[in-house]
C-alpha cells in the first residue's frame, strides 16, 4: 500500500517557538538547566507527537513532507543531549561575536535574533533598522570562532575573500558535512538490507575484520542507502552504531576493493570515535590517518573515489 506524504500541521510554527526559547535562553551565557531541560522536553514531545502520526497512518518519519521532515529532523537531532549543548553554545558565541561586530562597525548597539537551523543555504541574513536577523545552517554548530566572525562580518558587513574562503573551508569539512549527513538520515527510511545488488555488506566486514583487526570488531549495523551520493561514500552514526554505505558503490563496474576501502574507513570511525582537541571534536586525526593509510590498495582505492566524486569533495 503506498502511503501518502504527510504533512505536520503547524510544524513551521513549532520550530520558530522553539528556535525563540532557544535564544531566549542564550542570553545568559550560563543558562539554567532547569529550564534547558524545559527545552528538552518540548523537543521529545514535538518529536514523539510527529512519530506517533507517522505510526496512526502506518508510514515512517521518511514519508513526511520535506518541510515536515526538514523540521521533524531537525528537532529529532536536538533531542539528542550533546548536540543541543552544542547548538547552544554556538548560538549564545555567534550572538555575542555579531554584537560586538556590529557595535564596531556601527556604533551603537544593534540586537540581533541568531538562529541555527538546517537551511538549504549556508547562512541568510536580514536587517531593519536596529534590528537584525541571521540564520545558519545547523553543520556549523561546530565552527571555530574565527568562521562564526567570518559569517557575521559577510552577512552584515560585506563580502571580503578573506571571509569567503574560512566560510567555504569549513562548509567543505568533515565535521560539517557529518551534522548534515546525520540531519539527512534521521528521516531517511531505510531498509537495513546489508545485500546489495552486487555485494553484501555483511560478507565485506567479515574479511575486513579479520584482515585488519584481526576479528575483534564487534559488528556494526550495515546498511546500503537509498540513493546514490558521490561527495560522500560511507558514514557512520554512533548512536546507533550503523554504518550507511551509498548505494553509488553497489555497481558491478566498481572493484570490490573501492567498497572495502570505504566500509574499513567507517569501521575505523567505529573504532577510534571522536576525538576532543582545543574544544572541537576531530574524527581525522594524526593517528586515524595513519591507520586508514594501512589499507593494502589505499591509493588505488582512494583514485577511485576521486574519480566517483568528480568535482565534488569526498567528506
Amino acid at each position: 500500500m503506498k502511503v501518502e506524504s504527510i504533512h505536520i500541521k503547524s510544524i513551521k510554527a513549532q520550530q520558530n517557538a522553539i528556535l525563540q526559547k532557544i535564544f531566549n535562553l542564550v542570553v545568559n551565557p550560563t543558562p539554567n538547566n532547569a529550564q534547558i531541560q524545559q527545552l528538552m522536553q518540548i523537543l521529545v514531545k514535538a518529536v514523539t507527537k510527529v512519530e506517533k502520526t507517522c505510526f496512526e497512518r502506518q508510514a515512517t518519519p521518511g514519508n513526511l513532507t520535506s518541510l515536515s521532515r526538514k523540521v521533524y529532523a531537525w528537532m529529532k537531532f536536538l533531542t539528542n543531549e550533546h548536540n543541543l549543548q552544542i547548538h547552544l553554545h554556538s548560538t549564545y558565541l555567534t550572538r555575542k561575536i555579531a554584537r560586538q561586530i556590529l557595535l564596531t562597525h556601527e556604533g551603537s548597539l544593534v540586537e540581533v535574533m541568531i538562529e541555527f537551523t538546517n537551511l538549504a543555504g549556508l547562512y541568510k541574513a536580514n536587517r531593519v533598522n536596529n534590528n537584525a536577523s541571521l540564520t545558519v545552517n545547523e553543520g556549523f554548530i561546530h565552527a571555530s570562532e574565527e568562521v562564526l566572525q567570518a559569517l557575521v562580518k559577510s552577512a552584515f558587513c560585506g563580502k571580503y575573500q578573506h571571509s569567503t574562503q574560512l566560510i567555504r573551508s569549513f562548509a567543505s569539512s568533515q565535521e560539517y558535512s557529518n551534522v548534515l549527513m546525520e540531519l539527512d538520515l534521521i528521516a531517511d527510511v531505510i531498509a537495513e538490507n546489508p545485500q546489495g545488488t552486487c555485494y553484501n555488506l555483511n560478507e565485506l566486514f567479515e574479511k575486513i575484520n579479520q584482515e585488519y583487526f584481526t576479528g575483534s570488531l564487534t559488528k556494526p549495523r550495515l546498511v546500503w542507502s537509498q540513493m546514490k551520493t558521490y561527495c560522500k561514500f560511507g558514514h557512520y552514526e554512533p548512536a546507533r552504531d550503523r554504518i550507511v554505505m551509498s548505494l553509488t558503490l553497489d555497481d558491478a563496474n566498481i572493484p570490490e576493493f573501492v567498497i572495502e576501502f570505504v566500509l574499513y574507513h567507517e569501521l575505523l570511525h567505529k573504532l577510534h570515535g571522536t576525538k576532543w582537541v582545543n574544544g572541537r571534536s576531530r574524527v581525522h586525526t594524526r593517528e586515524f590517518r595513519t591507520y586508514e593509510c594501512q589499507f593494502k590498495l589505499y591509493k588505488e582505492a582512494e583514485g577511485w573515489l576521486e574519480k566517483l566524486a568528480s568535482t565534488s569533495l569526498r567528506s
